[in-house]
């Protein structure tokens, strides 16, 4: 199978990232971020692993796809989605500028997730709420579930 040009553009932004990083993207963690960048939407550990197998003619078991995803985050390349518990990659590895947190809509039909900007101002009233709610942040990242364009046609 051959990569696409923004997928070939992406893994080669990732490899620098890590080099950069004194990191390796190994083989098997390049076909995960393949894998990733290719689905174009959120996917489980077994969803990659067969995703892998079927498209990318690759066998990862899903503890090593595990694994590989655990990596992936901590490096900046992809983001689990709490509210699925699945993953997606991070569509700012292309990017050389800082960015905000994260922030997703994660359409509750078809898995599709958008990575948004919020302003800063958003997340420092949010901060506020909890804390004088009595809680504290685990995260500043957040997932709203929502329908995508084409889901919402289909629900009304």
């Amino acid at each position: 199978m051959t990569k696409s040009k923004t997928t070939f553009s992406v893994l080669k932004h990732a490899k620098k990232k890590c080099s950069d990083k004194g990191i390796k993207l190994t083989a098997k963690r390049e076909v995960v971020l393949e894998g990733l960048v290719a689905a174009k939407k959120a996917l489980s550990a077994y969803e990659l692993a067969d995703y892998c197998r079927i498209k990318l003619k690759t066998e990862l078991l899903p503890m090593s796809v595990y694994r590989i995803l655990e990596f992936l985050e901590q490096s900046g390349l992809a983001h689990r989605l709490n509210i699925s518990n699945k993953y997606i990659a991070c569509s700012h590895i292309s990017c050389d500028h800082a960015h905000q947190p994260p922030q997703f809509l994660i359409c509750k039909s078809c898995s599709k997730v958008e990575e948004v900007s919020i302003p800063e101002r958003a997340i420092e009233m949010l901060t506020k709420a909890t804390k004088k709610a009595g809680f504290l942040l685990a995260d500043n990242k957040l997932e709203i579930e929502c329908f995508c364009n084409n889901c919402a046609a289909v629900e009304a």
